[in-house]
């Protein structure tokens, strides 16, 4: 029993050291410039509300005939951000026809986190569902089809998007590809950070914010002035 207990232990202490050896370290992390020719697949998670019409605004300012292929992550249920985001590639289409030969996309639901009013005793489970759809997703489906989800997954809130961070580090811990984690805090958080932002601060690769002030306590993060 004892042998177990320490066994146990010694992978329990192997597996936070590797997962401190994978966050991010320091407070400013050099940007990776590309060449202006190549392309790079993005993945962008709309959280309904103000955060789908927030990350959409970020998402119409890019070269769609570089940042391809793209993937609108929504949560079950959520049919307005998606035709929202369908919304956007078709403007795209029409002003820059040539785009759409080299630029597809697609649009992935996904369990939501946590519902609407839901009691903290059943959001475990929801949760863990949540979870399990990310792990499919973000490990297996790349194993399987050998192309990962995206270089690049864009994060502003909520709840979800720590799932999708979850099992970002799965990957991370297991050596397999994963995308490099950018969150950019909503423009409506001006004394405080959300809940997501401080739960993701310390492992996504860049966070950014739009109000100065949210830097003055942590020095952690990118203040890039008003995006949205």
């Amino acid at each position: 029993m004892v042998a177990w207990l320490l066994c146990a232990a010694a992978l329990i202490a192997c597996v936070v050291l590797r997962l401190y050896s994978l966050l991010p370290k320091g407070t400013i992390h050099k940007a990776r410039i590309r060449p202006g020719t190549q392309s790079c697949s993005l993945a962008v998670f709309l959280g309904s509300g103000g955060h789908t019409s927030e990350a959409l605004t970020l998402v119409s300012s890019l070269d769609f005939t570089r940042y391809f292929p793209r993937t609108y992550i929504v949560s079950e249920g959520d049919i307005l951000s998606a035709r929202k985001a369908a919304a956007l590639e078709r403007v795209k289409a029409a002003v820059s026809p040539p785009y759409s030969v080299h630029a597809p996309y697609r649009i992935l639901t996904i369990p939501r986190a946590r519902r609407v009013h839901q009691t903290l005793l059943t959001t475990p489970l929801t949760a863990a569902c949540s979870l399990l759809a990310c792990l499919y997703h973000v490990t297996l489906c790349p194993i399987w089809t050998s192309a990962p989800l995206a270089e690049v997954l864009l994060l502003n809130g909520p709840g979800t998007c720590f799932v999708l961070c979850v099992a970002t580090y799965f990957n991370r811990l297991l050596g397999l590809p994963s995308p490099r984690l950018i969150y950019i805090e909503s423009f409506a958080r001006v004394r405080s950070l959300s809940l997501s932002g401080k739960l993701l601060r310390p492992f996504v690769d860049r966070f950014v914010v739009q109000w100065e002030t949210l830097l003055q306590r942590d020095k952690r993060g990118d203040y890039r002035g008003w995006l949205v």
